[in-house]
């Protein structure tokens, strides 16, 4: 299950060195491995950061697909561009997605769940788990089968699908009062 798999508090980067993660300062506040799974499930899109040009942040809204089966979330876009050189100079990235929040009753303030989600991107070379990806994403917004059939036979040749490869995930819940 992807729940233990990615939600790892210490974890391995992809060069096999061991990294000890820092602790979330605010620890009352994070959620489980569950929850944090479930955000990322029912987000429809969120912010990738990359390290862009001369080193500085890129961050990009982007929807996405978290697969359950192995714990990466996956990504479709152009397939040249500034988010596409930055990641061939540097594979680290960021990610983060929040829920909806909720109110409880009598308070103003939203109650919203956010999750981060650090690691390695790599592009998608497989066209079989491409054309998976595409339709995850797209079945996201819509139900609507002609819909994503066009789409699978007229964007899908046009875009790079991305995988990031989590190493560390943290989520919490924050009240905005």
């Amino acid at each position: 299950m992807a729940d233990e798999a990615l939600l790892k508090k210490s974890s391995v980067t992809c060069e096999g060195e061991s990294r000890d993660w820092r602790k979330m300062r605010r620890f009352k506040q994070q959620i489980s491995d569950e929850e944090c799974c479930e955000v990322l499930l029912k987000a429809k899109r969120g912010v990738l950061s990359i390290i862009g040009e001369f080193g500085y942040p890129y961050g990009i809204p982007m929807n996405h697909w978290f697969c359950e089966e192995n714990g990466h979330i996956y990504f479709h876009g152009a397939k040249e561009g500034h988010k596409i050189d930055s990641i061939g100079q540097c594979d680290k990235a960021s990610f983060c997605v929040m829920d909806e929040g909720f109110r409880r009753e009598g308070e103003w303030a939203l109650n919203i769940r956010s999750v981060v989600v650090r690691g390695r991107i790599v592009k998608v070379e497989d066209p079989e788990m491409d054309r998976r990806i595409g339709t995850e994403i797209c079945r996201k917004f819509t139900d609507d089968e002609e819909y994503l059939q066009h789409e699978l036979t007229h964007a899908l040749p046009r875009v790079q699908c991305l995988e990031l490869i989590p190493e560390h995930v943290t989520g919490k819940l924050v009240n905005e009062s």
